[in-house]
């Protein structure tokens, strides 16, 4: 019998069912069907306004209101648009779950894998905190060391040194908009 998922686990496993369906539909549905598709399960399951906090770094704190929700809609497009390009269509793959997270300063970590029907596995961890009673994604590493949130703050950084805030929205609406393909 299998173990029961956490918790946490389960909060990935209802993004990789939507993720599936997405995948399973994709050639069907295009870019925008897919992008449409997954927004809802990508906003449950990604602590977006947090993940942009971190990617932004300490700048964060100097930014207006105003400039850090434009940066939380913007980051927040952006990644959907992301999902929706990288997952375009279904060959057979399915995610598998660890059922048990590993325990990370009050936080979590959610083991999963790619499986892929022809190929070898790719690792993808999810890290999970609280926000408002509820588990969320505030990190994916892939292979179980590269930080998605420490490459974007890397290549936001570039940006914001650049153009500020402002130029960093722009940044990231054209990039969502790019991955239409």
């Amino acid at each position: 019998m299998a173990a029961a998922i956490s918790p946490q686990g389960q909060v990935v496993s209802a993004f990789y069912d939507t993720l599936l369906a997405t995948m399973k539909d994709g050639q069907r549905l295009g870019f925008a069907g897919r992008r449409d598709g997954l927004a809802p399960a990508v906003i449950r399951a990604f602590d977006l306004p947090r993940m942009t906090r971190l990617a932004v770094g300490p700048r964060w704190q100097g930014l207006t209101p105003q400039q850090q929700a434009e940066l939380i809609s913007a980051f927040s497009d952006y990644s959907v648009a992301t999902y929706a390009s990288r997952f375009t269509d279904y060959a057979g793959e399915r995610f598998d779950v660890d059922p048990d997270p590993t325990n990370s300063d009050g936080n979590v970590i959610v083991h999963t894998k790619l499986v892929r029907k022809d190929g070898d596995p790719v690792q993808l961890d999810y890290l999970m905190a609280l926000d408002d009673g509820v588990w969320k994604i505030v990190d994916v590493y892939l292979s179980g060391t590269i930080s998605e949130l420490a490459t974007r703050r890397s290549e936001f950084s570039a940006v914001l040194n650049r153009g500020g805030a402002e130029a960093l929205v722009e940044a990231l609406r054209k990039k969502a908009t790019e991955q239409k393909g």
